[in-house]
């Protein structure tokens, strides 16, 4: 059955190219489609063959009948009609409106999770303006050629993993192939709306969160597209990389409650694995503090003081009065803990522990043989001496310890780096206070939040991103992490809604001479 157009007069002018009814041809078609699936899943033929090939064989030709039931659907609600003219607002609001008196059909083919459909909706016309489509407002169809349903699977398949593999996916699920880089478009155009998002949200009930508001930051590099074409390199040299990379700047915010420990607790967790192992099931450790409510993001443009801000912002809608301990981890950096300050005067900073004990490991391989027990003893001691506040006689023995056993420059080099760290960070690593409060003292959630945000999504190899791509997966990621993006989807369909069909941007005129 074809459909052929043909000309129809309706009150205000004639319709042009108006087809027969889709709706019933379509049910037709949909009945038709699977009552052939039906007699095919009983034949001779379907018989012999192994269920895995009948299950691929039904999904392919069961597509259809859902394909022509939404098709008779969307046909069902009518061209959009809303009179015979539209009075339109196409520029500023001192500017005079337009009237669309004409009108034509105007089909759309659009690509859902099911294939194309076809869509007749009325266009109100003006030969010096922009056909207006009511249907389209209707049914909230996006400006692209592709169901907001569909760009949503492709979306949340992209932040998952590579784009190629997203588009496979969704062609696999729905049958409907999507280009690459129509893929890429719709990503980078579905994180306009991260920031307002954000901004605008609610934060989570204060009766349900822990008292200690945490808030961290660390950094991640991503390799960038190089703007000039590599040149060939037999063999790189000290120093020279495979691949450029920029910085991007890593941020978590999350409540929990106390997790209150002792300095040789944290030390059996740390190192007496075996011991913790032996412990017998009446044994068990009280639960830890948990994050709640965490969210994590990243940015590649707005660098440390941008991000710093908005990890600002969030602490301070999570907490607008004030009545919850605010801490800040960081891995030592200068610049973060400077701009941290200047943003937040008098939060309490703290120094990551497990930055500290790496900087301990290094000077301990300067004293003893790497991996001997004599390492780990002296690694074990100063760790649980920092942990008690001893911060500064533990920096003292360090370097009286490299003039006595007359090390050589480039140890002696190393265990002066590890003692000007833990000297210069000295006030923020008074641990013992942290723990009696039940403080964090790891940057572990941040430290995760590099690897699952960033690492494990745009360090794969051969991958190369440009900034503005970087950008837009770096937040959609984001959202996915924090188990924010259905419902950040919902809020960009409804921004992207406003956008396209602005308020008032039209209206009905009762009669072709209305004005």
């Amino acid at each position: 059955m074809t459909l052929t157009a043909e000309a129809t007069c309706l009150p205000g002018g004639p319709v042009q190219g108006l087809p027969p009814s889709v709706e019933s041809w379509s049910l037709a078609r949909a009945r038709q489609t699977f009552q052939a699936l039906e007699a095919w899943l009983l034949s001779e033929e379907a018989r012999h063959l192994p269920l895995h090939e009948v299950e691929r064989e039904q999904e392919s030709r069961g597509r259809e009948v859902p394909r022509l039931l939404l098709e008779a659907h969307v046909a069902h609600r009518g061209w959009g009609e809303v009179g015979p003219a539209l009075q339109v607002q196409a520029g500023g609001p001192q500017d005079e409106p337009v009237c669309h008196r004409h009108r034509r059909l105007d089909p759309r083919h659009p690509q859902t999770i099911f294939g194309q459909i076809r869509v007749d909706r009325l266009g109100y016309c003006h030969p010096r303006a922009v056909t207006v489509h009511p249907l389209d407002e209707q049914l909230h169809l996006p400006h692209r050629s592709f169901s907001s349903e569909l760009q949503r699977r492709l979306v949340k398949a992209a932040v998952q993993g590579p784009f190629q593999e997203a588009v496979e996916r969704v062609e696999e699920a729905t049958g409907v192939r999507v280009p690459k880089r129509s893929a890429q478009q719709g990503v980078q155009e579905a994180a306009c709306d991260f920031e307002a998002f954000y901004q605008g949200r609610r934060p989570p009930p204060e009766a349900q969160t822990g008292p200690i508001l945490v808030g961290s930051v660390d950094g991640k590099g991503i390799p960038m597209v190089k703007v000039q074409p590599a040149s060939r390199v037999v063999r790189r040299g000290k120093g020279q990389k495979a691949n450029q990379k920029r910085m991007g700047v890593v941020a978590t915010v999350y409540p929990q409650r106390p997790r209150i420990r002792s300095p040789e607790e944290v030390i059996e967790n740390l190192f007496d694995l075996e011991q913790r192992r032996g412990k017998t099931e009446g044994e068990t450790s009280p639960p830890p503090g948990r994050p709640e409510y965490k969210r994590v993001w990243a940015s590649l443009r707005k660098g440390k003081a941008g991000v710093i801000e908005e990890m600002a912002q969030e602490l301070e809608r999570r907490d607008p009065q004030g009545k919850k301990d605010w801490v800040v981890l960081t891995d030592g950096e200068r610049a973060l803990q400077k701009t941290v300050r200047a943003r937040l005067p008098g939060i309490c900073l703290v120094l990551d522990f497990q930055h500290a004990l790496s900087k301990l490991w290094q000077a301990a391989y300067a004293f003893h043989e790497e991996g001997s027990p004599q390492a780990h003893a002296w690694v074990r001691e100063r760790a649980l001496r920092i942990l008690r506040g001893e911060v500064s006689q533990v920096v003292k023995g360090m370097r009286q310890s490299a003039t006595k056993r007359k090390l050589t420059a480039s140890r002696r080099k190393v265990v002066e780096t590890a003692a000007a760290y833990f000297y210069r960070n000295r006030a923020h690593m008074q641990d013992q206070k942290y723990l009696q409060k039940g403080w964090p003292i790891a940057t572990g959630v941040v430290e995760g939040a590099c690897k699952n945000l960033v690492k494990d999504r745009m360090e794969r190899s051969g991958m190369r991103w440009t900034a503005e791509m970087a950008e837009a997966i770096l937040k959609l990621r984001a959202t996915y992490l924090s188990k924010d993006f259905e419902e950040y989807w919902a809020f960009h369909l409804q921004q992207e809604h406003a956008r396209l069909y602005p308020p008032g941007y039209w209206r009905a005129v009762n009669s072709v001479e209305e004005k």
